[in-house]
């Protein structure tokens, strides 16, 4: 029952209060590879742990990428099913 009540609580399910929402956490940089570090305190505030998967999406203004968003894969997943349960559920009407 917490699960469930935890998967609708998550803060991507619900385009609401957004604005209010943004905050930025830290400012990482990017080495000479392309990678970079979450802090530790970003990771845990998130729970994020060593091989947990994030979903990168890029938002594009002109044509070319300005922003990105990381979401926790699983959270991710959550999303699209529950725009995509509804769409499915008229789609077998």
């Amino acid at each position: 029952m917490a699960n469930k009540k935890q998967k609708a609580d998550s803060c991507c399910t619900s385009p609401d209060d957004l604005v209010d929402r943004f905050q930025v956490e830290a400012i990482v940089s990017v080495d000479e590879r392309g990678q970079m570090v979450l802090p530790k305190e970003v990771r845990e505030k998130i729970d994020i742990r060593s091989g947990g998967k994030l979903a990168i999406i890029s938002m594009k203004k002109q044509g070319s990428a300005c922003c990105m968003v990381l979401f926790k894969a699983d959270d991710m997943v959550d999303m699209v099913k529950s725009m995509l349960g509804p769409l499915l559920g008229e789609i077998k009407k």
